[in-house]
């Protein structure tokens, strides 16, 4: 298990390979490349993004989670 963190800020981002991640605390809007709209992300929330996805991370609040990789 991996530990991650960010302040707020917004970027792009491209998995490289399957993740999953349990935010332990923050709030991040999440855009997914090629849909209309967004999701939100909190503090006690468990995530799964698979390989391959395009996405814009907007930190609304500091992030701080734990995160494991899969290829």
């Amino acid at each position: 298990m991996n530990r991650w963190g960010c302040p707020p800020s917004k970027f792009p981002w491209t998995f490289k390979a399957t993740e999953t991640m349990y935010l332990l605390e923050g709030k991040v809007q999440v855009y997914v490349e090629g849909h209309e709209g967004s999701f939100e992300i909190g503090a006690g929330d468990l995530v799964i993004f698979p390989k391959g996805m395009n996405i814009t991370w907007d930190v609304l609040e500091a992030v701080n989670k734990h995160y494991s990789l899969e290829e």
